[in-house]
């Protein structure tokens, strides 16, 4: 099967969304995704020809597809435009063509017809006529009826209403009842066309006020896409072979393009560094504010920063390809999949409006029949309940709060896979961290070391011999003992498995390497590097992997919160136990083989939720076997397959704040869920009983939203760790 992105305009609800994918779905059409807030809709198909008939049935429910690569969007690009192109259309489909504008428009026709109401001086006699009151709000009903009664119809015809019908309905039944009253003329009491430009004009203010409060979730994704579209100074040669620079959009550029990066600028693709020397502001992919040095042969991330200095590179990945690219997929991916709270919300928004049009139905009978009330007190509060109903709060409790967390994850350089994962974390009662990569840096330093000769001779004769070794530990010692006067050896080889041997000028032997060549100098061998000259021991070495500096206080903010640590390698239980008890970790299982390790965190997973984290390579089964696999990452690893989490080049530092932001995403979509449910358990009776205008109900409405959208965005700025 083959997978396509499009963009869906048009959507004012999670419900609208929610017809959407069944309608997909029973057209056969797999893996449906569709995000409410955003408009991305992907699913998989296996014949090319079904596509424009899904088009054209998105479009009989009363939405826009935007026009996209149709037969393949795999290339994240193509979505970009197809959503830019999507937007020239709406700007340039109409005059009334958004929320903002249909709401200004309607105003003050509204304005008009509620000023009959007034009394004294302020009462102005021929707007309470009836036919001009017909003349004010006709301008008001058709624009409501050009917008929200297309998309009730063929939403009501395809058997998926949507929140479009009750509002249709609404306003249908109050300007009905009115016109009738016009015709017939039956007086005031009949008079509710202030009624329907009300509801018209408010559920479009509402729907503008959601349309600004939801955009505000989606600010952390669309900071990170505006960080790809940069200009760049790309590099060329005349027929002199000098060169030239020309300044294009990076959207042309392609591997193996050579760039110009000046300073103070972008970073216009992910490349290699070929000249020069600069300080890369790395942020909005690590949330790292220090800029990382970069030099020759250094790596470059699209999107980030140069600081200070100006570097000459080569593209080495650009477009959908660049790792922004693949972060930004990875997060519209998981925004647009659904977790178990929003399977719950979906299965009551698939049954509520017809629910609510009954529940409407029996408000008019109930009033008239039994409550004695007139027709059109009846009617009204009918029109209420149409009205305050809000299948919107509902669904968009739970995407809301996930754009929200997994925005602000991913400016902090925390990138989940899916949002169950960010559900999981509020479950975890135990950590499993493996030890090489993870709680140490993978690079060694010298713990102790003991001479025989002189210290600088020693260091010296060492780093001579380690310069031509390819051994992690002789870079190690080379890194740290650095000289320029180092000694001039005769002959130096590398002897596998052993060290490094050497003959000076003099004809003296000098070796320096692994516990295997001092067997007949010393009974117990306990240190990493032994030297010897002419077989006789001068000295040796300690190393120790270098523990992350953030890792101890990660631990402790675990201990503190009563979760279990646990360090998990293959290393020897000496040096285990060693660094667990630095970082205050208080269980160690130690010298364990690749299964060990995976059969381990299936009996810890088995007996409590468990976190695994590691380095994403040699614990791939572990972190996959894990409730929940945390990898540690440089961003050129990050499509890693088998982890829940990547934490992007902070080590261990983000933890905290990825379970923190785990917690309280699932805390404010618990939150946004209870209000949505209140607000339409409390509501319906209240206008069913007659204490709501539907003007007072419409407004009630919108607002029920935006107090969801602005609970959610409170995410942005609350301290989560």
């Amino acid at each position: 099967m083959e997978k396509i992105s499009w963009k869906v305009e048009g959507m004012t609800c999670a419900n609208c969304a929610l017809s959407i994918s069944k309608f997909l779905e029973k057209q056969g059409f797999a893996n449906v995704r569709i995000n409410p807030i955003s408009g991305d809709l992907s699913f998989e198909y296996n014949n090319s020809d079904s596509l424009p008939t899904a088009k054209k049935g998105i479009e009989d429910l009363g939405y826009k597809v935007a026009p996209a690569n149709l037969h393949n969007s795999h290339s994240h690009a193509d979505h970009e435009h197809a959503h830019d192109h999507g937007h020239d259309h709406e700007e340039g489909g109409g005059f009334l063509n958004s929320d903002k504008k249909r709401f200004f428009f309607t105003l003050p026709f509204t304005v008009l017809l509620l000023m009959h109401m007034l009394r004294g001086t302020w009462h102005i006699h021929w707007l309470s006529l009836p036919a001009v009151q017909f003349i004010i709000c006709l301008p008001v009903f058709l624009t409501g009826l050009r917008f929200f009664g297309r998309s009730a119809w063929k939403s009501i015809m395809n058997g998926m209403p949507n929140m479009n019908s009750l509002i249709t309905i609404g306003s249908l039944a109050s300007f009905g009842y009115s016109l009738a009253g016009l015709a017939l003329n039956l007086g005031s009491d009949y008079m509710f066309f202030e009624t329907t430009a009300s509801i018209i004009n408010l559920v479009f203010l509402g729907n503008y006020l959601e349309e600004i409060s939801v955009r505000s979730t989606q600010r952390a994704l669309r900071s990170l896409a505006a960080s790809q579209k940069v200009m760049a100074n790309m590099i060329s040669f005349d027929d002199q072979h000098k060169e030239v620079i020309y300044t294009v959009d990076n959207s042309i550029l392609r591997p193996g393009d050579l760039i110009l990066i000046k300073n103070g600028e972008k970073v216009p693709a992910d490349a290699k560094v070929l000249w020069g020397e600069a300080n890369v502001n790395e942020s909005i992919l690590t949330g790292e504010s220090l800029p990382v040095f970069k030099k020759k042969k250094d790596l470059l991330i699209g999107g980030s920063l140069l600081e200070s200095g100006t570097l000459k590179a080569q593209v080495t990945a650009a477009g959908n390809e660049t790792i922004l690219a693949g972060i930004l997929h990875m997060v519209r991916e998981a925004q647009s999949e659904k977790p178990p709270l929003q399977k719950l919300a979906d299965k009551i928004s698939a049954i509520f409006v017809p629910v609510v049009i009954g529940l409407a139905l029996m408000t008019f009978l109930g009033n008239y029949w039994f409550m004695n009330q007139s027709i059109s007190h009846a009617l009204l509060r009918a029109v209420a309940v149409l009205v305050i109903a809000c299948p919107c709060a509902m669904g968009i409790a739970t995407p809301a709060g996930i754009a929200v967390g997994l925005g602000r994850a991913a400016r902090s350089g925390i990138l989940f896979r899916k949002p169950s994962s960010l559900e999981s974390f509020r479950k975890i009662e135990q950590v499993v961290f493996d030890k090489t990569g993870t709680l140490t840096t993978g690079h060694f330093v010298i713990s102790s070391f003991r001479a025989e000769t002189d210290e600088d001779s020693f260091r010296q004769i060492v780093y001579s011999l380690e310069k031509f070794s390819s051994h992690p530990l002789g870079k190690a010692i080379c890194k740290e003992w650095e000289t320029k006067d180092s000694i001039r050896w005769k002959k130096i080889e590398e002897v596998k498995g052993v060290g490094m041997k050497a003959e000076d000028q003099e004809g003296n032997i000098y070796m320096a390497g692994s516990a295997a060549m001092m067997t007949a100098l010393q009974d117990e061998a306990v240190h990493n590097i032994y030297v010897t000259k002419n077989n006789q021991l001068i000295g040796w070495i300690d190393l120790e992997d270098e523990i992350r500096p953030e890792a101890k206080q990660v631990v402790a903010w675990l201990n503190r919160r009563q979760i279990r640590t646990i360090m998990l390698s293959g290393d020897r239980k000496e040096k285990c136990m060693a660094i667990a008890e630095k970082l205050g970790i208080a269980d160690v299982m130690a010298e364990q083989l690749p299964e060990d390790k995976l059969k381990a965190v299936a009996a810890l997973a088995a007996e409590k939720s468990t976190a695994m984290v590691g380095d994403g390579i040699n614990d791939a089964p572990a972190l996959a076997k894990a409730t929940l696999g945390i990898s540690l990452s440089d961003a050129s690893q990050i499509a890693m397959q088998s982890a829940d989490v990547v934490l992007m080049n902070t080590g261990l530092r983000n933890l905290p704040l990825a379970m923190g932001l785990g917690v309280h995403t699932y805390r404010t979509i618990r939150q946004n869920l209870f209000w949505a449910f209140i607000y339409n358990i409390v509501a319906i009776p209240v206008a069913a009983l007659g204490f709501l205008t539907p003007g007072l109900a419409a407004l009630a409405m919108g607002f029920s939203d935006v107090i969801l959208a602005a609970n959610s965005i409170r995410l942005f700025v609350k301290k989560v760790a």
